[in-house]
């Protein structure tokens, strides 16, 4: 919690001046009452008019500067929160971006999202009325229970009656209430993580003739948040008829007793219309600390998730003195590389050793869940190894920091991802200060140029969310183009050529072979015909290394390539 609190800081200035206004604000209506006490007695009574008009004057002014204080409290206590929420929300996306793809796997992309924008508002919220209530409610609970003393102590009884009542069940209300908040933003996760996948998934639902499977789906968690939230809320709803009741029962207590001392002459008619007002603050001051008790569980569920993220550290951390290695080569090494996902029985990978040279193109090909996209995330550290080394130039991963690194590589990955925003913005993702000819020139090589120029405006043209508007093939030749103007110095191509026809595959794969010459490409493909001509072909095989070599030696000496080359070839291909 103290990481969300430290938040506060840089508006603590601001919180002093609305905690002054709302002290201000406070001891005004504790004074109104007696104000109008003074007015009943000794100008109503006696028939003093000039003192009548003193007093309410008096009164007016009171009044007016209660007016102003809560104005201005109610003002800079927003802006308190407002500012906090955007820090809040920059802090942990800021941290979020650090993370490592574990952290993301455990804490879950819903959830993230629901942490960001729903708790951080539900935080908020309750900081506004803090500021306000949580302050206010004591100065006039203790201040009404010390003025009503000096009007007639022992009047204050029937409140020494009312006000355990009033605390009992806000006790009991709230014990039940606390397990019910945390329920629901836990089915609010759920809710959120079903709505994203309907949303992204949508081709392949109504291709499959899922619909009614997903709205059913849907409605499930739907209806499971509505009925914690309707139970919920009915317990917090009652709160508000009991608390009315206690206070109209000790309302008319007041005049009940207050008549009778009045009738006996231990009480004027002015006092006891004061104590009626502190009565009622005192009333109020509790009202006001239920309305904050009906937020603060819920926000202190969303406070304790908001923690978890920032006390969550990336397991992929920068050295505390990072090596640079040498600036113009490209030279990437595994040396007996094993990676195990957590929680896994089995490792990814082991025994991984072989080594990528700047010039040449370096292919890994093997059956599905053979550990290919595993092997190449672990180069620029999306996962760390858990033995082993991955060196470039020489130098140790772990040694290098994480932006150092990731300047050296170009990397497209297997599921393609476009950004809102134009073609040539797009492009630019891989190098911010790209000039529109390096734009262009990526495209040429990625073979986009074409299916650009016929695009309405061409670079311009703007890519929907997601990239809905493109081809997969598009999409594939974008993400390509955008490794490109990078200009690194290491290429990793995660099966990148799978949604091209043979021809544009072809005609890539020739631009690149020119545009890649001096650095080291790493090719992870499904189709021989993509990597036959690679410098080096690495064939895995349930997570080890099954063959190194070139097509013809592995046709020799590897039966698994053999097998996966006989089952996409014809025998007139490979010969």
């Amino acid at each position: 919690m103290l990481k969300i609190t430290k938040f506060l800081k840089p508006f603590q200035l601001t919180i002093y001046l609305v905690l002054i206004l709302v002290l201000l604000q406070s001891l005004a209506e504790l004074y109104l009452p007696t104000l109008m006490s003074d007015i009943v007695d000794k100008g109503v009574v006696t028939g003093n008019t000039h003192y009548i008009w003193k007093i309410g004057g008096l009164m007016l002014l009171v009044a007016a500067g209660e007016m102003i204080c809560a104005i201005i409290s109610s003002f800079y206590s927003a802006k308190v929160a407002s500012g906090f929420g955007k820090s809040l929300r920059s802090r942990i996306f800021t941290h979020v971006s650090n993370f490592s793809l574990h952290e993301f796997d455990k804490l879950g992309t819903a959830s993230l999202i629901t942490r960001t924008t729903n708790d951080i508002t539900q935080v908020q919220q309750v900081l506004v009325m803090m500021l306000r209530m949580m302050v206010m409610a004591p100065l006039m609970c203790i201040g009404g229970i010390i003025m009503a003393l000096t009007k007639d102590a022992k009047l204050t009884l029937v409140l020494a009656v009312s006000i355990p009542v009033l605390i009992l069940t806000i006790f009991t209300i709230q014990r039940k209430a606390i397990p019910l908040f945390k329920a629901m933003q836990v089915k609010l996760d759920k809710l959120n993580r079903v709505l994203r996948e309907n949303l992204t998934g949508i081709r392949v639902i109504r291709s499959f003739n899922r619909t009614d499977h997903e709205k059913e789906r849907f409605n499930d968690a739907n209806e499971d948040l509505m009925r914690t939230a309707i139970k919920v809320n009915k317990i917090m709803a009652s709160m508000w008829p009991i608390m009315m009741f206690v206070m109209n029962i000790t309302t008319v207590a007041v005049v009940w007793f207050g008549s009778i001392r009045i009738s006996n002459g231990h009480m004027q008619v002015g006092d006891m219309m004061a104590f009626i007002q502190y009565a009622m603050q005192i009333m109020f001051s509790f009202l006001m600390l239920s309305m904050m008790f009906v937020m603060i569980p819920r926000a202190s569920v969303s406070a304790a998730r908001i923690a978890e993220v920032l006390e969550t550290s990336a397991d992929i951390q920068d050295p505390s003195k990072p090596v640079l290695p040498p600036a113009h080569k490209g030279q990437v090494e595994f040396q007996d590389v094993a990676f195990r996902y957590p929680g896994a029985e089995m490792p990814a990978i082991s025994n991984i050793s072989f080594k990528m040279n700047p010039g040449e193109v370096t292919a890994i090909i093997g059956g599905t869940g053979s550990g290919k996209s595993t092997l190449i995330n672990l180069i620029p550290r999306f996962y760390d190894v858990d033995s082993g080394k991955v060196l470039i130039d020489g130098v140790d991963v772990r040694e290098m920091s994480q932006e150092e690194l990731r300047k050296k590589i170009g990397f497209v990955p297997q599921q393609t991802v476009l950004f809102t925003g134009t073609i040539a913005e797009n492009i630019r993702y891989g190098k911010e200060e790209a000039t529109d000819d390096e734009v262009k020139h990526a495209a040429d090589i990625a073979q986009a140029s074409e299916f650009i120029s016929n695009m309405p405006d061409g670079f311009a043209t703007m890519i929907a969310q997601g990239g809905t508007n493109v081809s997969g093939g598009q999409k594939q030749r974008l993400s390509i183009a955008r490794a490109l103007v990078r200009n690194p110095l290491i290429y990793i191509f995660d099966d990148s050529f799978s949604a091209l026809d043979f021809k544009t595959d072809a005609k890539l794969r020739a631009a690149l072979k020119e545009e890649t010459a001096e650095a080291a490409v790493l090719i992870v493909a499904q189709r021989v015909s993509t990597i036959m001509d690679a410098d080096q072909i690495i064939v895995l095989d349930e997570g080890k290394i099954a063959g190194i070599g070139k097509h013809k030696e592995l046709m020799e000496t590897c039966s698994v390539y053999r097998e996966i080359v006989m089952s996409q070839l014809s025998e007139e291909e490979i010969a």
